[in-house]
This record gives C-alpha cells, sequence and structure tokens, in this order.
C-alpha cells in the first residue's frame, strides 16, 4: 500500500487530478501575462498566485501553471494594497487587527515574512480589499482574543499534506482525521473539515522540532534561557524580534528537545546545521530515480500496479527512496527551506539520462540527487558537469573518476575497511589479535598482516574446515583476544563463529571484521553466536532508535502507514542534508569544503575531495552487537 501511495504522489508531479474541483496545466506562452491567464479562465490573478505562488516573481514561455476549471469567479475590482512602514512594537497579529486582514494574507503579500521577523522601518503591502473568497482562513496566534472553536471547511490545494494543513490551523494529523473519519489519500480540491486549535502557553507543533512559548508577566531572557536550556544567542537567532526587548505576550520559538526527529548531534564533532540556516531562497532540487512508469501503463489496475512493484526490486527501493525524499522537503520546510522539486524517470538506462538533460533546462537546479545506478549516475554527472551542477549518487560504491561535481555519498568498500583497520590498530594495546581468511579474501589478509605482523593467523582447511585446535592454539588466556574473521564462504563464517562461540567461556573473545557482506546475513550464521562475540564491523549506516527518532517513524507511519526501511531513510538523509548545506551556505561546494560531520537518522557524511576531482563521503559507523542482541554504535 505504501508504494501505490509514493507512486500516486510521484504522478501527481505531472497531473493534477481533483475531486469536486477541477484543475489543469496552463503551459505559458510567449508574451502571455498572469492577468491574461486569470481572465482565460475566469479566475481572479491572485488566484493564479495562490495556487502558483513563483508565479508573482514573473512567468516565461513553457512554464506551467496550475489553474482551477470551476468554482471561482473573477471579481470586478483590482485588489488595492497599503503600503505600511512598520513602527516599534508592532506584530503581524496587531496589524492584522489594525487592518482587519488575517496573518496569512498579510504573508501572502511579503512572503519573505514565511521565515522572517517583522522588521522596524520596512515597508510591507497590506491587502485591503480582498475578495471574500480569496481570504486564506483567518488563524489568530495571541490568547488575547477568543479563539473561533468552530468547525469549518478547507479546500485542500495542490501539493498540501496533512502535515501542512495540521499547522495551519494548530491542530494534530489525529484531529484532521477524527473530523474527517472518511478521508483517505488527500487530493486537490477535496473539501475538509477543520477547526483552530487551542492556544496553551506552551504549544508543542505535531511532527517539528520546535515548540511554540507565550512569555509570561514578569519574565526575563534569563529565566527562559534556564527554563528552556537553550543559549541567550541561541534564543536571539530563532527569534529576532528579541532585539526590540522580551514584552509579556510575545509568543517564542524555543527548541523541542523532547521530539527530536533523529538522534542527530550526541557527538560533539556533529554539526548542526539547522543552526546555522541563512539562505532561505527556494531550493531548486532535481531527483532521478528508475520508476520504469513506461512498464505501468494507464489501464493497469491497483491490484496489477501492486503485482508489478511486488516483482520489480529496483522499482521498490526508488520508491522507498522517493518517500524518504518528500519527507526531507517536507521536514526543511518546517524549517523554513522551500524547495521545487522535479522528478525524472531515468528507466535505468544511461540514454534516457541523456535525454532528460537534452530536453530539459537545468540551469538553475541547485543539485540533483541520483539516478541510483552507478553508471546512470555517472552520464548524470559527465552532461552536468560543464554546468557545474553537483549531483549525489546515494548508492554508487566508486567514484566519479575525474568528474568534479560528482558527489559520492556512500563510502567506498576501501573506507570501511581502512575505518576498521584504524579502529583496531588505536585499540590494539594489550590484545591478542588472530587473523581468518579464506581464500577469497587473501589480498584482505596480506593488509591486515602488514597492518598488524604480530598477529596469529589462522588458515581454514579444505576451502571452509577451521581446525578447531589450531583455533584455540592461537588464542590467549588471560587476555582480551581479537579475532579478525575476513571471508564470503557461508562455511568458512559459519564454522568460525560456531568454534569462537565455543571458547568464549574460557576465552575472552571478541570478533571483528571489515567486510561485513551478504554471507553474514545467512541463515547458517547464528545471531547469538555474533552477540555473545561482541561482532564490530564497519557500516554506511546505523539501526535507527525507535526512542530517539520517535517523531520522524510517528510522521513517516502517518503519511504512509509503515514505518520507514533504510532505503526511506537514506533518501530522507540524504535529501534533509543537502537542503540543510545549501540553506548554510552559498552554494552546495561550498558547504562541503567549511562544515565538518553531519547527522541525521541512520546516516551521517563528513566529504572530502577525491585525488582526481569528485567528492567521497567518508563518515562511517563501528558496529557492535552488545550480550542482548542489540547493535550500538561504538564509533
Amino acid at each position: 500500500m505504501k508504494h501505490i501511495i509514493v507512486l500516486f504522489l510521484f504522478f501527481q508531479l505531472f497531473a493534477v487530478s481533483a475531486f469536486g474541483q477541477q484543475y489543469k496545466y496552463h503551459i505559458v506562452k510567449r508574451g502571455e501575462t498572469t492577468a491574461e491567464i486569470a481572465r482565460m479562465y475566469n479566475v481572479t490573478e491572485e488566484t493564479i498566485f495562490r495556487y502558483n505562488p513563483d508565479a508573482r516573481k514573473g512567468i516565461s514561455p513553457n512554464t506551467k501553471l496550475v489553474v482551477p476549471l470551476s468554482g471561482e469567479r473573477l471579481t470586478d475590482r483590482e485588489i488595492r494594497f497599503r503600503e505600511h512602514r512598520v513602527q516599534r512594537k508592532e506584530t503581524l497579529f496587531s496589524l492584522s487587527q489594525q487592518y482587519n486582514v488575517s496573518i496569512d494574507d498579510i504573508k501572502r503579500f511579503n512572503k519573505h515574512l514565511y521565515s522572517e521577523e517583522l522588521r522596524r522601518g520596512e515597508r510591507i503591502r497590506i491587502p485591503l480589499n480582498l475578495p471574500k473568497e480569496e481570504q486564506e482562513p483567518r488563524r489568530e496566534t495571541s490568547g488575547v482574543n477568543p479563539l473561533d472553536l468552530t468547525v469549518k471547511e478547507h479546500v485542500v490545494l495542490p501539493q498540501e499534506t496533512l502535515y501542512g494543513i495540521s499547522r495551519k490551523y494548530n491542530i494534530t494529523i489525529a484531529d484532521l482525521q477524527r473530523l474527517n473519519p472518511n478521508m483517505d489519500t488527500l487530493q486537490p480540491g477535496m473539501v475538509l473539515k477543520v477547526r483552530n486549535g487551542n492556544v496553551e502557553k506552551v504549544i508543542k507543533v505535531e511532527g517539528d522540532l520546535f515548540k511554540y512559548y507565550q512569555v509570561q508577566p514578569q519574565e526575563t531572557l534569563f529565566s527562559l534561557t534556564r527554563r528552556f536550556g537553550i543559549s541567550r544567542d541561541s534564543l536571539l537567532t530563532l527569534n529576532p524580534a528579541l532585539a526590540d526587548g522580551l514584552k509579556s505576550g510575545m509568543v517564542l520559538k524555543i527548541p523541542n528537545k523532547e521530539d527530536l526527529e533523529y538522534d542527530s548531534y550526541s557527538e560533539e564533532s556533529i554539526v548542526n546545521l539547522e543552526n546555522r540556516i541563512m539562505n532561505y531562497d527556494t531550493k531548486n532540487l532535481v531527483v532521478m530515480l528508475p520508476f520504469h512508469l513506461n512498464k505501468i501503463v494507464k489501464t493497469d489496475t491497483s491490484d496489477n500496479t501492486s503485482e508489478r512493484i511486488r516483482k520489480d526490486r529496483v522499482l521498490q527501493i526508488s520508491l522507498d527512496f522517493y518517500s524518504g525524499v518528500l519527507m526531507a522537503i517536507d521536514s526543511a520546510k518546517a524549517k523554513g527551506i522551500s524547495t521545487r522539486l522535479k522528478v525524472y524517470d531515468t528507466q535505468q538506462n544511461a540514454g534516457k539520462v541523456h535525454t532528460i538533460l537534452n530536453t530539459n533546462d537545468f540551469s538553475n537546479v541547485d543539485a540533483v540527487i541520483g539516478p541510483l545506478v552507478e553508471s546512470t549516475a555517472q552520464a548524470a554527472a559527465s552532461g552536468l558537469e560543464r554546468q557545474g551542477i553537483p549531483v549525489v549518487s546515494p548508492f554508487s560504491k566508486n567514484g566519479g573518476g575525474s568528474l568534479d561535481n560528482f558527489l559520492q555519498a556512500r563510502p567506498s568498500d576501501e573506507i570501511l575497511s581502512q575505518t576498521m583497520i584504524s579502529y583496531i590498530s588505536e585499540n590494539a594495546d594489550g590484545k591478542n589479535l588472530v587473523i581468518i581468511a579464506d581464500a577469497s579474501s587473501s589480498a584482505k589478509k596480506q593488509q591486515l598482516m602488514g597492518a598488524f605482523p604480530s598477529a596469529r593467523i589462522v588458515n581454514p582447511k579444505e576451502g571452509s574446515y577451521i581446525d578447531q585446535e589450531e583455533l584455540t592454539a592461537a588464542l590467549v588466556e588471560g587476555r582480551p583476544n581479537w579475532v579478525i574473521l575476513e571471508a564470503n564462504k557461508i562455511g568458512v563464517i559459519s564454522n568460525a563463529t560456531s568454534y569462537l562461540n565455543s571458547l568464549a567461556d574460557k576465552y575472552k573473545i571478541t570478533l571483528f571484521t571489515t567486510d561485513r557482506n551478504n554471507s553474514f546475513e545467512s541463515d547458517n550464521i547464528s545471531n547469538r553466536h555474533l552477540s555473545k562475540l561482541n561482532f564490530h564491523y564497519p557500516s554506511v549506516d546505523k539501526v535507527y532508535s525507535p526512542e530517539a527518532n520517535r517523531a520522524f517513524i510517528k510522521k513517516y507511519s502517518q503519511k504512509y502507514g509503515v514505518v520507514p526501511n533504510r532505503y526511506a531513510v537514506r533518501g530522507f538523509d540524504i535529501t534533509y542534508d543537502v537542503l540543510l548545506r545549501l540553506a548554510s551556505s552559498g552554494d552546495l561546494y561550498s558547504s562541503l569544503k567549511e562544515e565538518g560531520t553531519t547527522q541525521y537518522v541512520e546516516n551521517k557524511f563528513d566529504y572530502d575531495a577525491g585525488s582526481t576531482g569528485g567528492f567521497a563521503n567518508k563518515a562511517i559507523y563501528i558496529m557492535a552487537y552488545d550480550k542482548d542482541l542489540n547493535l550500538k554504535v561504538v564509533q
């Protein structure tokens, strides 16, 4: 079911279907204006802007505009504005009361106020005669006047989400679902029952990293920093209006430490880019994934589509990854970062990638995420290298050769191995080292012998048999025995772990590998044996903690009906990292050079410039089993 939902969201990028209200795409012709287009469809120009906010900055030929086909009428008068110069102590709420307009309407005609505070002395536009049907639902944010708690109607706009609607009315998604028990998948034009939520002293925003606090009489900045465990500088950064002084009744933005989406800042070396956001320009992001939509025809039923998805592993991964991308865009939006997303189906074909690049305008693109397959990712990077557009490869194990714009988000196997060897070397004092390597791992064996010349060697017999007496002779009683197992054969791994487990009560044994390949996943390998041996291995990602990441898991589960898998989490982590890097620097390349290690739900990122070109992520985890079969991060 989740894959069907994600596929539906993907199709929404190309066609807007309606329920109760019909929409269509209008392709702008050369010389057309928004006023002319509005008259053509018998709607107001403000309606065009409401459905296409970027059109306010101007439209260009071949731009697609979403236009409602019915239900809205052209007003007889144009909207008039008053230019207002902001005075000391004025707030959006006081201006909304003074001019009898909603706060959302003020923001709608002054876009910077979606992410910035009012500044004394600035000039803003106040709409004076908005037609009733053009006004946004009023949402008062002050506790001075009683709130309107009556049930009202909300018309779903294109690309709106339950999360966005719940934020607009300050109610939870669960409240929305209770008000609309027959609601299934959101579609543009649906009419939902909504009501404004209660304003309390502290409002916990559903699924967000912040809460809002209304300042009480006699409170000071010092008392607030002590109350919420936040520095004075951080409080001022989050609430620029404090520069004019703290006032009773102000609503402040406070970090919601109890509801973090990911356990991202537990290490001192981790950089929190959310505290460094300074570029609020809309980010232009392209995602390239092999959806193989050419194989899913319009006549397919839901059952046929589900069967196709079940049989196509690449499509499953693409849809999971894409679901994480959408979650990241929602999370970035909550931080004031808007994203203009374009998605292309690469069909797992380099030729298709070249066609996409040659038939679309990439001149304003900030970053490309994907494609998944290494050959197509390199094709995309090669085609965009001259324009300097960074291409982030989510799963490639190898770099892009000499391509300067290729970002390898997955650390290479060589980096994984070297990091594990360095970890062992740094902690090897007083340890008895033993190396077990099968025939397929002879090169790794030589590398380990070079790094640990005093290590004892145990060679498997007849391909996979380990002599227990030889293994026992290599162990030392009374000292920690660190055994490094390098093998691709299931028989060697099973044989070695079984023998070591039987000896673990007498000898203190810890098991390591530089390559936890698929053979370690075999049903013939006992996880209880690995747990008893405190098995250590290098990993691209960690297993996320349901407790530490409960907000992210809850939000994802509400949207898709299941908990996220590792592909969905990787889609979130990579996309959120890219968006935060773009928002904290002038461009992605500057962030790669200036910022340190970032960390999210399961993945962390620290890019180094490659010797021949491009950038490679070198940040990995050292994972270990504990005695209760739990995986822990040890480095």
